[in-house]
């Protein structure tokens, strides 16, 4: 994903990020379903970590790797 100006859930009017939402998940990850930083894909704090908290509980649930190929 490229580097953005402003914030993707800013600009989306997203208040929570689901951990269900798989489909926006993994736009912020890369192809071995490594999280992408914040710096790269312009995600503000507040929301890296609310991206980093769904990412890891959709793991947990099955509904993400933890590793691909």
């Amino acid at each position: 994903m490229k580097k953005n100006t402003q914030c993707y859930f800013t600009t989306n009017n997203v208040k929570l990020i689901d951990y269900k939402d798989v489909d926006i998940l993994k736009k912020f990850l890369t192809p071995h379903a490594r999280m992408i930083a914040g710096k790269r894909t312009g995600v503000s704090a507040k929301y890296q970590r609310q991206l980093a908290q769904a990412i890891k509980r959709a793991r947990f649930m099955a509904l993400l790797p933890f590793v691909a190929k």
